[in-house]
């Protein structure tokens, strides 16, 4: 028996976000690992300057303690750069990102246990975001680092 879902949920994200392709992003399991000054990029389990992938949180689920509930939350982060001075062309970028990933997340035809990622929570959804805009030697980035909650049965 799993003592998490954690580790799975995670793994099932990247995968959901990494087939299909998105165009012109790449998709890291945890910190970049390339140079990305000059890309795209959704990283889940990661955001710049902290170290915390996820949080969790366990209960009983019912009297003699057989099984548990688990909710928990999934860091990530989103980069955009453009490398020019225009803000609102990265703004638009990453909040259309953010609409691919939100949209994966969801049950579809294409995917239809998206919501539960592939059977490893009960069910998972896209619940905060925060928006970061800043230039960079290479021109203007907006970052939006995001929050996936889940639940699960262990």
């Amino acid at each position: 028996m799993a003592t998490s879902a954690v580790p799975n949920a995670i793994t099932q994200l990247v995968g959901i976000l990494r087939d299909p392709p998105i165009d012109n992003v790449d998709v890291f399991d945890g910190p970049p690992t390339d140079d990305v000054n000059t890309q795209d990029f959704i990283a889940i389990g990661w955001v710049p300057d902290n170290d915390q992938a996820a949080e969790l949180t366990q209960t009983f689920n019912a009297a003699g303690a057989r099984t548990r509930d688990e909710d928990f939350a999934i860091a990530g982060c989103i980069d955009v750069w453009s490398g020019d001075t225009d803000f609102a062309t990265v703004r638009n970028r990453v909040f259309e990102l953010l609409g691919e990933l939100e949209q994966r997340l969801r049950a579809t035809n294409v995917n239809p246990d998206a919501p539960n990622l592939n059977g490893a929570v009960m069910w998972a959804h896209l619940t905060a975001g925060v928006l970061r805009q800043y230039f960079a030697d290479q021109g203007v980035r907006a970052a939006l680092n995001f929050t996936v909650t889940c639940h699960a049965r262990i």
